[in-house]
């Protein structure tokens, strides 16, 4: 990804607490390639529930405050570890993996019409997925 080491995993922590925070994220494949393996096993230590299992993923991750969505300059109480292990993992305690989908996008960025692909959390919807599903059944 011509990238040094650093700014490699700088990047995947800083996708992988945005794909908690939000649920799903637009960027390139490269990147969501590079982050699909590495929120995986994020997502399998807290699944866990244990105190070396949080300890483990604040290790990789690092961990940072939510912005409140309605005032954005405001923190909300939660952070991504927290939000992680009280919402997300509950959430695949009984899949055996597969917590992620990648979708491409037919749209191009904008100033370098480079590819996008939508990767979001399995059971998370998007206003994509609504579009396809509505498309279905106008055909049906």
């Amino acid at each position: 990804m011509s990238r040094s080491t650093s700014h490699r995993k700088a990047m995947r922590r800083n996708l992988a607490a945005s794909l908690i925070e939000h649920g799903a994220i637009r960027t390139t494949p490269a990147k969501a390639k590079e982050l699909r393996p590495f929120i995986e096993k994020l997502i399998t230590t807290a699944c866990e529930g244990t105190l070396h299992a949080r300890r483990r993923v604040i290790a990789l991750l690092g961990d940072r405050a939510i912005a409140s969505k309605e005032n954005p300059g405001e923190l909300t109480g939660q952070s991504v570890i927290t939000r992680l292990f009280d919402e997300v993992a509950p959430q695949y305690a009984d899949r055996p993996g597969g917590y992620t989908r990648i979708i491409r996008l037919p749209e191009r960025r904008i100033g370098d019409a480079g590819r996008q692909v939508l990767m979001q959390l399995v059971g998370e919807t998007s206003d994509h997925d609504e579009k396809k599903s509505r498309k279905k059944k106008k055909k049906k």
